[in-house]
């Protein structure tokens, strides 16, 4: 499985950015997929997971509410829609993909293919 992350960019607190997550080569029917952010000096962390059948994705304390996942299983994609953005979400965004097992993972090793990356930089 090969991930390809795009959207990221430079906004301004409050703004608004939608990042996405393609998904391409022997994907899995019951998969999930995360989005997972590294920001500077700091380790990286868990954001959000949404599964192939879209029901209940499980967020991260500190996005619940301007964050928003979906998925569209026809293009192998998911979207994070990130508004209200605060300082504090600058960082290096990065999409996880994974078989499902019934229970959503908040740890890195739940998920077995990784993409690239890409910069979300929020300005106060």
């Amino acid at each position: 499985v090969q991930l390809q992350a795009s959207g990221g960019g430079l906004v301004q607190a409050g703004g608004s950015l939608r990042l996405s997550c393609a998904a391409s080569g022997r994907t899995f029917m019951m998969y999930a997929m995360a989005w997972f952010r590294q920001a500077p000096g700091k380790e990286r962390e868990f954001v959000v997971a949404i599964n192939w059948s879209g029901i209940s994705p499980r967020y991260a304390d500190s996005v619940k509410g301007r964050f928003t996942i979906s998925r569209d299983n026809a293009k192998n994609t998911v979207y994070l829609q990130m508004n209200s953005m605060k300082p504090e979400d600058t960082a290096i965004y990065y999409c996880a993909y994974g078989v499902y097992t019934g229970v959503y993972s908040v740890y890195e090793k739940g998920y077995n293919y990784w993409g690239q990356g890409t910069l979300v930089t929020v300005s106060s």
